[in-house]
């Protein structure tokens, strides 16, 4: 009776999850869209522009796909394994259900809408039209450095899943293979869409069954051939990586980042049905703690939940890289004001569902389950591995199906994220050539290059603690850009502004909290040689990000109760 009763109960997590975002889709989404008064009848930039390049009009089923998978990443599976490990599941699904619905989708959603009706620019360029030359300059300061950090943290991820062993059989080199034939396929279907005009439903046809086809080959790669690609050490992949970063960034977005981004949506649906039938249907019960004291009492690691809690888990709940995403690529693609709901909002409540379900594979775990010291996107391709094998999928095939949809989610934000880079530093640079746009690229791989060079193996783990608080900060100070925005132009600000003063406030606690061992460490005498890497790389970029982030709120609040700028136009 007890085991029916916890079944039960892990079944209710997830239908309640699902009730709950899915209200919030169609009744806040719906008050937003009004609030914001969407209009088909504007001509968006995407179809004013059509350059065939970096603006392409795209269905919103398209669109969303893409969207979905350039957001999505490794961050709604990291965080909140990491967050359901360190404090248990409840308070990790807590922040993700309310979080996504009152605070993430208005970031994104608001966000996208900004861009959009600023001619699809940066939301540094909003900052500038509404705020003043310098908050521009040190908005675009900002979205650049959280950029790198999540280039850093997403291509050291991939480089281990390329390396995966798992029961003293390698996984990792199939994944690469599997990899590097999935996005061939993506610049296939580009090809075959752009000149042949391919309809899309028979693309999807053809190329979705192409691409689980890939995954099964993955696992038949010669022994030979497995026994090389593992000697390749982590670092080795870490460069591949950013090599197809600089490639991929710079070629058009109808030839790879469209339709990779297309066919990643697909695999994320695929996913996300599979979480969905283990989590409902296999009969699984909640065995990890709802609360785990122990990481309470321990403060995981020094770090206390509150507000640590607020920075490990981002994308799922709220993400300030969205709101780059939105501004740099999705705006630029957008058909028509109407398709900014499903996109916008839409997609964050998708990512939240994701988030769900790779917590339920924590949630499924005893307490001394020996994969509870796996990485955290072994513990999610375990999880589905596991569902699949209750519909007949043996689990060499079924673990490489998993770990090659993570690897897919993190590459469609690795070339996304090079790319919007690119585009900012071109922006704050003035540069608008080709040439420029490879200069602008290799600078900003050379930071992660470098960092990666000379780190330890997994120094993501080290990065990932500043990388959230970056994050999130990003996402307050979007916000306010927004409220900005709609305050100068007679709209409702406060569905704007109440989730950036949560953001901010919590961001900025956290980041101080990071801050603290580096000053204490030298106020204490001890040198920099006797610190700990990641104490000095929270306490050193902690500093940067704070007193940005200080010198815009400041602008904001001179602009708004100082001067109280006049209303514009929108």
């Amino acid at each position: 009776m007890i085991h029916q009763e916890v079944i039960t109960l892990i079944v209710i997590v997830v239908l309640l999850s699902m009730a709950w975002l899915a209200a919030g889709y169609f009744i806040y989404g719906r008050f937003i869209a009004r609030s914001l008064r969407l209009d088909d009848a504007r001509v968006t930039p995407a179809c004013e522009i059509n350059d065939g390049n970096d603006y392409v009009p795209a269905s919103a089923s398209m669109l969303l796909g893409q969207h979905l998978s350039a957001i999505a990443a490794a961050g709604p599976i990291v965080g909140p394994i990491l967050a359901g490990l360190w404090f248990g599941w409840l308070p990790a699904l807590l922040w993700i259900v309310i979080g996504s619905v009152f605070i993430g989708g208005v970031h994104d959603f608001t966000s996208l809408v900004a861009s959009v009706r600023h001619r699809a620019t940066s939301m540094g360029e909003v900052v500038q039209q509404h705020m003043s030359p310098l908050s521009q300059k040190l908005f675009l300061v900002f979205m650049w450095l959280a950029l790198v950090y999540v280039i850093i943290a997403f291509t050291d991820i991939t480089a281990q899943t390329f390396r995966a062993v798992a029961n003293e059989e390698a996984f990792g080199p199939g994944v690469a293979a599997s990899s590097a034939a999935y996005l061939g396929l993506g610049v296939l279907m580009g090809v075959m869409l752009r000149y042949l005009k391919t309809p899309l439903w028979l693309a999807t046809a053809v190329f979705i069954p192409l691409v689980l086809a890939v995954v099964w080959l993955g696992t038949r790669l010669p022994p030979g051939m497995s026994a090389t690609m593992m000697r390749v050490p982590v670092k080795g992949w870490e460069l591949a990586l950013l090599i197809y970063c600089l490639v991929a960034s710079l070629m058009p977005m109808w030839l790879l980042l469209q339709p990779r981004g297309y066919l990643g949506g697909w695999f994320l649906y695929l996913t996300i049905g599979v979480g969905l039938f283990g989590a409902l249907l296999g009969g699984y019960a909640i065995q990890y703690p709802a609360l785990n004291l122990e990481g309470l009492k321990s403060m995981a690691n020094g770090r206390p939940m509150l507000p640590i809690l607020f920075i490990t888990v981002a994308c799922g709940a709220c993400s300030g890289f969205h709101g780059i995403v939105t501004g740099g690529t999705t705006s630029k693609q957008i058909r028509r004001e109407s398709d900014m709901k499903p996109v916008g909002y839409g997609a964050m409540i998708l990512e939240a569902l994701v988030a769900v379900l790779a917590l339920a594979t924590v949630m499924m775990l005893a307490k001394g389950d020996p994969l509870l010291k796996s990485d955290p996107n072994f513990i999610y391709a375990s999880g589905l591995a596991t569902y699949m094998g209750r519909i007949g999928i043996n689990y060499p095939v079924a673990l490489a199906f998993a770990l090659l949809a993570f690897s897919t989610f993190v590459y469609d934000t690795l070339d996304v994220c090079t790319r919007l880079a690119r585009y900012i530093l071109q922006e704050i640079m003035g540069w608008r050539t080709f040439a420029s746009s490879f200069v602008a690229t290799v600078i900003t791989l050379s930071l992660p290059l470098a960092f990666l060079m000379a780190a330890r193996e997994k120094a993501y783990l080290d990065a990932w603690p500043i990388f959230g608080s970056s994050n999130q900060l990003l996402a307050s100070l979007t916000l306010l850009g927004v409220s900005v925005w709609l305050g100068r132009t007679g709209r409702q600000v406060w569905m704007t502004a109440v989730p950036m003063l949560f953001m901010l406030v919590m961001t900025v606690w956290a980041l101080v909290v990071q801050m603290l061992p580096l000053y204490a460490g030298l106020a204490g005498g001890r040198g920099l040689s006797g610190m700990k890497a990641d104490a000095i790389i929270s306490g050193v970029c902690g500093t940067v990000l704070l007193v940005l982030t200080a010198w815009l709120v400041a602008e904001a609040f001179s602009l708004l109760v100082l001067r109280r700028g006049t209303k514009k136009p929108e």
